[in-house]
């Protein structure tokens, strides 16, 4: 057997440039410039292989040492008498742990980081997270992206797929936007997986259910119930009033208020980022008068305060439905108001539609468009208040 162990420490600070053999395939190359690199020469299969272990460093500071080199000459030298190329297995071994770190959860995780600035507040909702975080990633987290198919991702989403198939929907397409992601890192994934997972889960039986909205010729004797004075009958009466989600309702501030106009914050507006800004509401003389019934409840500045702190919850307004065994819900009163235009007015659509903060027209047309029409809605909201409080219920003509 070869002699091992040849050189030592000073022998090494102390020899030129070259080559120098420590016995068993291990040897030093040093450079004129004082630094160098280990490698180890083994035979396979009748073929020589020659392997770096690692740069030397004449200084110690950096680098591989002499016992370094030599335990991992030996950690080599015992897979090439296997028979096995030490080569490709740490090539192999390389690969394995590049998968360990790119597990679907660590690179859903980064998409998500990459996709918050087009989502509104940062995504800090979590609403774009939260699918992949229920259902999937419990199930496929710890799975190196590259190693899931089609059968893995049918199998995760398989329990809701008919029962929760918006959530599935959602699940799904958050999935290919994470696949998408680790092919752009230049990983090796099938782009192709969630459209065949779908194949496999076939046609959803769900059936997609719109927000029951009560009849717009019923409002007038509901509002009418809405006589207590609490906060949970005045933050409704304003949502029916304004036409807003129940968000801007909730966060109301009495310093939003000028005049009839109450201008809501952009953060408060259901918005993507990038598009988000404050909107102007007109108040209706009923409007104005359920804020001032509302104000001797005010506290820190908010018109709709909780018991405790904060403001009111956003399942106050739903609750007192619920305990009138209604089926509608408030966020319908938005589809109860666009009815009544389209049925009972010749409010145009844009005015309408702007009324319930909705995009209207092309990007090119929204450009060149620099009005809210707010002086239409003015007129809008003050027929809708009349109707709501059982006014003459006269169809309404809108000077265009």
């Amino acid at each position: 057997m070869r002699a091992l162990n040849k050189l030592t420490t000073t022998r090494i600070k102390n020899s030129s440039p070259g080559k120098y053999s420590d016995g068993g395939g291990l040897w030093l190359h040093l450079r004129p410039d004082g630094g160098g690199q280990w490698f180890l020469r083994v035979t396979v299969h009748g073929r020589r292989r020659e392997m770096g272990l690692g740069r030397f460093d004449s200084k110690g500071e950096f680098g591989v040492s002499l016992k370094e080199a030599r335990e991992k000459a030996a950690k080599w030298r015992a897979v090439a008498r296997q028979g096995k190329d030490p080569i490709k297995v740490r090539e192999k071994q390389k690969r394995e742990a590049a998968k360990a770190d790119h597990t679907l959860d660590t690179i859903a995780q980064e998409a998500f980081e990459a996709r918050k600035a087009e989502l509104r507040d940062d995504g800090k909702a979590g609403r774009w997270f939260t699918p992949l975080k229920l259902y999937v990633l419990p199930k496929l987290g710890n799975v190196p992206v590259e190693d899931i198919d089609q059968r893995d991702v049918k199998n995760a989403l398989a329990p809701i797929w008919h029962e929760k198939a918006d959530t599935a929907q959602k699940a799904l397409n958050r999935l290919r936007i994470t696949l998408r992601y680790a092919a752009a890192m230049g990983l090796d994934v099938d782009m192709q997986a969630t459209e065949k997972a779908r194949e496999l889960l076939g046609k959803t039986r769900h059936v997609i259910q719109n927000i029951p909205s009560m009849p717009w010729q019923e409002v007038p004797a509901f509002y009418e119930t809405l006589n207590k004075g609490t906060i949970a009958h005045l933050a409704l009466r304003l949502l029916i009033l304004t036409n807003l989600r129940s968000k801007p309702i909730r966060f109301c501030r009495l310093d939003q208020i000028d005049g009839d106009v109450w201008t809501v914050p952009a953060e408060n507006m259901k918005a993507l980022k990038g598009n988000e800004a404050d909107f102007r509401v007109p108040l209706s003389k009923e409007a104005l008068n359920v804020i001032e019934q509302a104000k001797p409840l005010a506290r820190d500045g908010f018109l709709f305060p909780s018991q405790r702190r904060g403001v009111t919850s956003d399942a106050t307004m739903s609750r007192l439905m619920e305990r009138r065994e209604l089926e509608f819900r408030p966020h319908g009163f938005r589809s109860s108001f666009r009815t009544w235009c389209a049925e009972a007015t010749d409010a145009p659509e844009q005015v309408a539609e702007t009324a319930l903060a909705h995009v209207t027209g092309s990007k090119v047309e929204r450009a060149y468009r620099r009005t809210d029409f707010l002086e239409q809605r003015r007129v809008l909201m003050e027929r809708w208040a009349d109707h709501v409080t059982g006014g003459s219920g006269e169809v309404v003509r809108m000077v265009r």
